[in-house]
């Protein structure tokens, strides 16, 4: 822009030069039409020549002076169009190189002219230029670090399949490096996973697909992203980890399926029986027995959705903290032993509840370790044979209680012990709905246990019986903790201070 600038005025210049040469020439040449004349009407040699000596001193002098004043003329002209014009012009481009360059730019000032207002102007454009890149900057590191953090994968690919851009959780979850092709690492999921035809078949829409990697499920969500002509420019991959999900959901659909299940059962039987009494004439035993079954299944069906309600209620409560308070360990196992001897008379079974000396109070939910206790001592009568032993015993180890509750029942086999806190989960699925198992006690059981903090270990061996533990927080456990939450925060704010 400079160099054509100064081009221009070069021009400018010698066209001025060339218009000042032409008028000397005029000049001179109605001088020698003068000297002419002038010639014609003298009459001797030498006057002739006086007259042509004084016309050439005259153009002499003539062409002096406009020669002179020619050039003082360029020279302030030059340096008027040099301040006025090329000076801004010059600190305008030495302004826009340095902000291209990104540098800090000195300002060209305030001016009346038309070229310092266009310099003023870019001055407003370049502030506000670096501040729209300021800004695209400070956005462009947000989503850095939201991607950088993000705990779904991310992969961004051109129209070229040439993996542009990863996050670390998707590096993580598919094991490959930046320089792998779109094609190298999805083709082997199956023939769906092709670039161009995601992005053209699917007609520029997202398009979902699960895979299996290791032990992991994963989602992969594919989504066309266009450029400023909205054309395709290239696709965006999010890898979600979905494992736990898919834990969950078929949980719930087991879960559903064996409430189903459990419910039909009797509903069937109740259904049928009642069918029977108003169809059919039957005598008053037939009748009363068939009343007996109705009841049986609809205390079986009460006791399941009161089991429901139960672990509902403590599923709701997961993210709260239940009541907990000290309480008598012992004595509360005794008192639950005691009430259940009636049932071990039934099966004439041998047992007793042993209380070790300086047991201290256990710190938790009472009803909650009541309702453990009574699910673990009904199990252990109900599957132990007629004449077998259930023995209880409390004690203390180091901060903690604990409940030993040991019968020489049927056992449970090694495979299943894994599994015996699972919903609706039955080692004797026939036996235990026999005996009025909703297979929801334990799993009850060991709701209670992980929001007390407590433990529950189970030791079993086939034929010859079961061992049960079940370790409880103390008061003075309780209080230890509390004295160390003290010191830390103490230390906190003593290193806050300082």
């Amino acid at each position: 822009m400079l160099k054509s600038l100064q081009f221009k005025i070069i021009i400018s210049f010698i066209i001025f030069g060339m218009i000042f040469a032409f008028g000397i020439s005029i000049i001179n040449v109605n001088n020698l039409e003068k000297i002419n004349d002038r010639v014609l009407n003298i009459d001797s040699a030498g006057d002739t020549r006086i007259l042509i000596d004084e016309n050439i001193e005259y153009i002499k002098r003539i062409t002096i002076i406009l020669s002179t004043s020619y050039i003082i003329c360029m020279i302030l002209i030059g340096i008027v169009i040099s301040k006025v014009l090329i000076s801004p012009v010059e600190s305008l481009v030495k302004s826009a190189e340095q902000a291209t360059k990104g540098m800090k730019y000195n300002e060209i000032g305030k001016s009346k002219n038309e070229i310092k207002n266009l310099a003023t102007t870019f001055d407003h454009m370049n502030n506000e230029l670096k501040e729209n890149l300021n800004e695209a900057t400070r956005a462009r590191k947000q989503t850095e670090a939201i991607l950088l953090h993000m705990t779904d994968g991310i992969l961004a690919f051109n129209m070229k399949g040439d993996l542009i851009h990863i996050n670390p959780a998707a590096q993580d979850f598919m094991k490959i490096t930046t320089e792998n092709t779109f094609n190298e690492i999805f083709e082997k999921y199956g023939d769906d996973m092709n670039l161009e035809k995601i992005i053209y078949l699917e007609n520029m829409t997202s398009f979902q697909k699960k895979i299996v990697l290791e032990d992991k499920t994963i989602n992969l969500l594919f989504a066309p992203y266009k450029d400023e002509n909205e054309r395709a420019a290239g696709m965006v991959v999010v890898v979600q980890d979905i494992t736990e999900r898919e834990r969950l959901d078929s949980m719930r659909k087991r879960f559903v399926a064996d409430v189903s299940h459990e419910l039909k059962t009797p509903i069937t039987s109740i259904m049928g029986y009642a069918d029977t009494l108003l169809e059919d004439e039957v005598d008053r035993e037939t009748n009363q027995k068939f009343l007996n079954r109705i009841s049986g299944e609809a205390a079986r069906m009460s006791k399941l959705v009161n089991d429901l309600l139960v672990l509902s209620k403590y599923d709701s409560s997961k993210n709260n903290n239940v009541e907990k308070a000290p309480f008598d360990l012992g004595k509360l196992t005794k008192e639950m032993f005691e009430s259940l001897e009636i049932e071990m008379a039934k099966k004439n079974l041998i047992g007793d509840c042993y209380v070790t000396s300086n047991v201290p109070l256990a710190y938790a939910d009472k009803n909650g370790i009541e309702r453990v206790i009574v699910n673990v001592l009904t199990n252990a009568i109900k599957y132990t044979p007629d004449g077998g032993e259930v023995q209880a015993y409390v004690g203390c180890v180091y901060n903690d209680a604990y409940i030993k509750i040991i019968d020489t029942g049927i056992g449970i086999p090694k495979d299943d012990l894994d599994k015996i806190f699972e919903r609706f989960y039955r080692v004797d699925k026939a036996r235990t709905r026999q005996m009025g198992g909703s297979g929801l006690g334990l799993s009850i059981a060991k709701e209670i246990i992980d929001q007390n903090n407590c433990k529950i270990d189970i030791k079993s061996e086939v034929g010859k019986g079961t061992e049960v533990v079940i370790r409880i927080p103390t008061i003075k456990g309780r209080e230890q903790e509390i004295k160390k939450e003290e010191k830390i925060e103490k230390a906190i704010k003593e290193n806050i201070v300082m």
